[in-house]
């Protein structure tokens, strides 16, 4: 367990804390609750079939076409970006 703890702390840091100033103690507890719902809800995993953990029980994402609509939504302050294949 401790190694995915570091995993997860490294990544939290590299993609969120470092590139963010933090004002203080309520600030940070925001960026990492907002952080580790965009891990743990979107961002994908190569371990997991290109899934979130908390989509495991969804089917493997198909590919886009060259025709398909992209939406895009921003997290942290646009710092993260969410993109989702439009129906």
């Amino acid at each position: 367990m401790n190694s995915i703890a570091e995993r997860w702390i490294g990544s939290c840091r590299c993609e969120a804390t470092d590139r963010t100033l933090i004002t203080g103690q309520r600030h940070l507890h925001l960026v990492v609750n907002e952080y580790a719902q965009h891990y743990n809800q979107h961002r994908p995993h190569r371990s997991l079939g290109q899934r979130p953990p908390g989509r495991l029980t969804t089917p493997e994402p198909c590919l886009a076409s060259d025709k398909a609509a992209i939406s895009r939504r921003d997290r942290l302050g646009g710092l993260i970006h969410e993109y989702k294949q439009v129906a």
